[in-house]
């Protein structure tokens, strides 16, 4: 099967950050099945996977995670999918990942493919549904329908996570104040339903204080920078929740203190890697989200189709992540 690799950490300009190889299709394990890669999209986590990530050149490492394709073959004790089921998933870390014609993925970590949506459109879901969602519903635990009263402050909102979680909050009730700096991004997180725009390269606190809506009750960060931290403690909502994903640099708790905060990680990976109790939980939201995107009620946030999935095109994606300037996400089809 064609795929695309690498061995060593190298600068996205270099021919060998990437590039294409064939190598053998895989056999499904117990719970695995082995789905055909239809497309792919591309996150800051396949940057940083490939910054960090050696392989070697007798195994040169296969990376990727957002996928959608169709199930070829099932393990002997698969229940949930059968071949040629469509299907969409985020993948792992610690197995060859998506950018390969043909992948192993654990039957417990997908979800059957919204029926609205192609193939190229439905890759860019799963990673940022599942984030976005994991961290609202199942860390902050918002409720299905919050008061209106309620407000959550969505940090970077124009990036694929929050693009996600601007909607699925907006969803449940949630006064929704978005962050972005430029002209196109601040348009974006307004056509995806937030109710306030501010810019993160301003003071937030002053910002928030001038929009008249009273203090934050959730916080929802996928980059928190320490004056950003130090802003919002005076903002948020005493026995509110912040939440957080990415963790740049150090951050003092105490701040956060003499309001009872409460803060919550989210790691998407958490479940599938650490293997716990509830790891099928993340079908069952795939399952969802398939299901809210089929009925209008969410929708995708595919901006930009590369093309082919190939080494050239998807050296190009990773060179548009780094810039740190991409709106929604970064989406590659077929071989």
């Amino acid at each position: 099967m064609k795929a695309i690799a690498y061995v060593d950490c190298l600068p996205i300009e270099d021919d060998r950050s990437l590039f294409d190889i064939e190598c053998a299709v895989p056999e499904p394990g117990e719970r695995d099945l082995l789905v055909r890669i239809e497309a792919v999209a591309v996150n800051p986590r396949d940057v940083k996977s490939r910054r960090t990530l050696r392989g070697t050149p007798q195994q040169p490492m296969i990376i990727g995670y957002d996928a959608s394709g169709v199930v070829e073959k099932v393990g002997r004790g698969v229940t949930l999918f059968e071949p040629g089921d469509e299907v969409f998933y985020a993948g792992v870390t610690d197995r060859p990942g998506s950018n390969a014609q043909f992948q192993l993925v654990d039957e417990r970590i997908v979800g059957h493919k919204p029926v609205s949506l192609d193939h190229a459109t439905a890759a860019s879901l799963p990673l940022t549904s599942l984030t976005a969602y994991e961290m609202l519903f199942d860390r902050l635990e918002v409720p299905r329908m919050a008061s209106p009263r309620r407000s959550v402050l969505i940090l970077g909102g124009a990036g694929g996570v929050p693009s996600m979680a601007i909607q699925l909050a907006r969803g449940a009730g949630l006064t929704v104040i978005a962050t972005a700096s430029r002209p196109e991004s601040a348009a974006w997180v307004r056509e995806l339903g937030a109710d306030h725009v501010i810019d993160h390269r301003q003071p937030l606190d002053a910002q928030i204080q001038a929009l008249g809506q009273g203090t934050v009750d959730y916080v929802f960060s996928s980059y928190t920078s320490a004056r950003a931290w130090a802003e919002i403690a005076r903002v948020i909502t005493p026995q509110g929740r912040f939440g957080l994903i990415d963790d740049p640099e150090p951050l003092d708790l105490r701040l956060y203190k003499p309001k009872s905060v409460s803060i919550h990680w989210e790691a998407m990976f958490t479940r599938p890697m650490q293997n716990t109790p509830d790891m099928a939980r993340q079908h069952d939201i795939l399952d969802e989200v398939a299901r809210q995107v089929d009925a209008g009620e969410l929708r995708a946030t595919a901006t930009r189709n590369l093309g082919a999935i190939n080494a050239a095109n998807l050296r190009a994606a990773h060179a548009l992540i780094e810039s740190g300037r991409t709106i929604g996400k970064i989406v590659l089809a077929g071989f």
